[in-house]
This record gives C-alpha cells, sequence and structure tokens, in this order.
C-alpha cells in the first residue's frame, strides 16, 4: 500500500544519536501507515489521525517520543510497538544408524534454545490539547519467547552376529530451553492534556503493556534402539536426553502520568 501521509513543513535531523522529525501539520490518512523509522520523534504541531490510520512505532530505539499541540483522531486509530516475537530453536538431527554388523548408533543432537521475546518500546506522547478524539489503541505489549527445539532421536544399533553383539542404541539429544517474554512496555503520559486523556482510558483509549509470554521447552530425543544378535547377545538401547525447560515470562508494563499538567 502506498503511504500518502503528508509533513507540512518537513525537517529532519540527526543529533545526539538521534533523528527527530519537526513538523507544522503530519496528516495521516484513512487506512495508512506511518511508520517512524528512521526517526524516534515527532514533534508536532498539529497531528492529525483519520479513520483506521496507524502509527508504528522504531522497533529498533527502546524509547520513542511524539509530542504534538493538536490532536485530532478519528475512529479505530492505533499507535503500535509492540516487541518482537522469539524465533523457535532449531531441532537437534537425529543420529545415525550406520552401515554393516555389530555397530553403534550415533547419539543425536542437541535442540537450540528459543530466542527471546523483546520489549514493548516505552512510548512518551505529550499533547496539549485535542480537539475531537474518536478511538485510538496504543500496543506496547512485550514479544513472546521462542519455544525450544527438541532434541535428535539417537540412532540405531546394528544387528549382531555368531562373532559378535549387537551395536549399543546412541543417546538421544537434550532438548532446548523457552525462550523468555519480553517485558511490556511503558507508556507515559504528559501535556497540558493529559488529565482529559486520562480520563478516556478503558473507553476511547485503550492501551496493552502485556508481558510476553514464555516459550516452552522442546522434547527430549528418544533413544536408539539396540541390535539384535544370535544368542541374546543384543546390545543396549541408549539413554534418552533430558526435556528442555519452558522460558520466564516477561514482566507487565504499566502507565505512568507526569505531575506537571
Amino acid at each position: 500500500m502506498m503511504l500518502r501521509f503528508f509533513l507540512i513543513p518537513l525537517l529532519c535531523f540527526s543529533a545526539a544519536g538521534f533523528a527527530q522529525v519537526r513538523v507544522a501539520t503530519l496528516v495521516i490518512k484513512k487506512n495508512e501507515v506511518y511508520k517512524l523509522n528512521p526517526s524516534d520523534i515527532i514533534v508536532a504541531d498539529t497531528l492529525i489521525m483519520m479513520d483506521s490510520s496507524k502509527i508504528i512505532l522504531n522497533p529498533l530505539k527502546t524509547e520513542n517520543f511524539i509530542r504534538a499541540g493538536i490532536v485530532i483522531i478519528g475512529n479505530s486509530c492505533s499507535i503500535e510497538g509492540k516487541g518482537v516475537n522469539g524465533q523457535r530453536g532449531r531441532d537437534g538431527a537425529e543420529g545415525v544408524t550406520p552401515i554393516g554388523p555389530c555397530k553403534n548408533g550415533t547419539p543425536g543432537r542437541n535442540g537450540q534454545r528459543g530466542l527471546d521475546g523483546t520489549p514493548g518500546i516505552k512510548l512518551f506522547l505529550y499533547i496539549d490539547k485535542v480537539n475531537s478524539f474518536g478511538s485510538l489503541t496504543i500496543d506496547l505489549s512485550g514479544g513472546n519467547g521462542g519455544d525450544g527445539g527438541n532434541g535428535g532421536p539417537g540412532g540405531g544399533g546394528t544387528p549382531g552376529t555368531n562373532h559378535c553383539s549387537g551395536g549399543n542404541g546412541g543417546n538421544g539429544g537434550n532438548a532446548g530451553a523457552g525462550g523468555n517474554g519480553g517485558d511490556g512496555g511503558i507508556l507515559t503520559l504528559g501535556g497540558k492534556e493529559a488529565r482529559e486523556i486520562r480520563k478516556k482510558l478503558g473507553s476511547t483509549l485503550k492501551v496493552f503493556t502485556k508481558a510476553g509470554t514464555f516459550g516452552y521447552g522442546g522434547v527430549l530425543g528418544h533413544p536408539g534402539p539396540p541390535g539384535l544378535a544370535p544368542n541374546k547377545r543384543n546390545g543396549k538401547a541408549g539413554e534418552p536426553g533430558l526435556e528442555g525447560q519452558d522460558g520466564r515470562p516477561g514482566n507487565i508494563g504499566t502507565i505512568l502520568f507526569e505531575n506537571n499538567y
């Protein structure tokens, strides 16, 4: 979808390690998306979000800032700064069942740990005047932890003969641990209109600062079977791997109100 938001006039500059967008009027049209990237700061004399428009915060910055003198919010608008879900860990490779009699299977490889979810963004939102306010959802939830990879099964032992015992089965690989959930973000509300905006919480203003859920540990690798042989000279089965441990959930974020209003 082509983005047709308007910046009147536009001034971008980089200083002290951050980029700032300074505008007189920022209009995000109906159903359109404005990505705060590479900037992490918007300063607008007037911010207009038409129906179903969205602002996506810069995920590469832990803190984002929006400062608006006058705000006009349509219906079903949103600001999104969710953490990223962690990827699932890779499964361990299977052990090898060799060719030829009386040989042991090789062990399965360990599964990898799931990646942690990243935290939700810390958003500082300053508004001095609200001309109209339809409905706005701000989502700063933490990302979920990735599940751990499964341990690889052990390879089987090969059959024995009258001259040698059956091979032993390989051990199963250990499962990977689950990743940790990301912490929920923090919304800080300030500006002259913060008191009125606070009254809209739970009705026309919905804020999500949920913690990311933990990733589940992977499933252990099963042991390789033994090789069978005449005269009960069978090999031994391998040992199973260890189950992966679950990760930890993130911490719930919060909403803060500055005391200068």
